[in-house]
């Protein structure tokens, strides 16, 4: 094992106090020239590299934020994760990343593990943990989660309005002339039972209650196409349909194209979440917008607050979406002449 050089080497080398070399690491402008330059020469040529989280742990602050994604296969989450480090390294924190690959206790040691290494704070993006887990972890270091709320005081969240994201896209395909509009559910992914309540609520709104159609899914590609396959078998299909992420409409969209079916020519699709692939030419997907970025830069804001000691109020943000029409959905063909 290689030993890692001290200060007390640096000091031995450079012929001064050990204080005098934890001045210079931290103060250099503190100390004469000539000492300076004299212990910079003992780092540079021993390889010393100083101790920063038992330095910030003395001062109570490690400097570090810990990041639980829910699934990094997701882009959703890639785009969250760009605001949160765009914003964590303007105010001069560093990221510990980790991600749950959609297992609670994955997520469970993740957390655990932040705590265990003294991070300032953890932001949970999409996660799955129950609210006793979140909140207890709250009571030893903020906690800011994204994509879910709790009604504990101690946890803020920064969220989209989902029930209005799912009106929007219901909206949309109500407008172009459809009337049976199937939904691709999200299973347990955050934010699937409020976009599937959105999706219901709208089509009762629009007089479509006895076209409600819901089927399984679960925030994946393959739960996407899965539930295309289940669409394909039946003897009459919708003439929309509403994927309640991104990854399930672009299964969809793949298994709706093998067995045949034209998009939009013979059914129409709308995902969720305007993820970077969303806008790409060969998909050009019809998708409701959130804020990504944003909601990764809130998130911090709302941690540093807590950590700062500026703020001790729950906060919730909740910001509104907005839909993205592109080619995948179309007005209803003619039926006969």
């Amino acid at each position: 094992m290689i030993k890692q050089p001290t200060m007390d080497d640096v000091a031995a080398e450079a012929h001064v106090s050990r204080a005098l070399v934890s001045l210079v690491m931290q103060d250099p402008s503190r100390v004469g020239q000539a000492r300076r330059e004299a212990v910079l020469a003992a780092v540079d040529k021993l390889g010393y590299r100083p101790n920063v989280l038992a330095r910030n742990l003395a001062s109570r602050h490690t400097c570090t934020i810990g990041i639980v994604i829910n699934d990094l296969h997701n882009p959703y989450f890639v785009d969250v994760l760009d605001g949160i480090e765009m914003a964590a390294t303007a105010e001069g924190y560093q990221l510990l990343l980790a991600s749950g690959w959609g297992r609670t206790r994955s997520e469970q040691a993740a957390v655990d593990s932040f705590l265990d290494y003294r991070v300032d704070g953890v932001i949970l993006a999409g996660s799955r943990l129950d609210s006793k887990t979140i909140v207890k972890a709250a009571k030893n270091a903020p906690v800011v989660v994204i994509g879910r709320s709790l009604r504990s005081e101690l946890v803020d969240s920064i969220n989209n309005d989902e029930a209005i994201g799912s009106r929007l896209a219901v909206d949309h395909l109500v407008e172009l002339g459809h009337k049976a509009i199937a939904h691709i559910d999200g299973g347990s992914g955050a934010g699937s039972a409020a976009r599937r309540a959105g999706y219901i609520a709208t089509m009762n709104h629009h007089g479509l209650g006895h076209q409600i159609d819901v089927l399984s899914g679960n925030f994946t590609e393959m739960g996407g196409a899965s539930a295309a396959r289940v669409l394909l078998d039946r003897p009459k299909m919708p003439t929309a349909v509403f994927a309640s992420n991104d990854l399930m409409a672009a299964g969809a969209l793949n298994a709706l194209e093998e067995g045949g079916l034209r998009i939009p020519g013979d059914i129409s699709l709308v995902g969720y979440d305007n993820t970077t692939h969303a806008s790409m030419r060969h998909m050009s997907l019809s998708t409701v917008h959130q804020p990504r970025e944003r909601m990764g830069k809130l998130a911090v804001e709302a941690l540093l607050e807590r950590i700062n000691r500026t703020r001790s109020t729950c906060r919730r943000e909740v910001l509104k979406p907005s839909l993205i029409a592109r080619s995948t959905s179309a007005p209803l063909p003619r039926q006969g002449p």
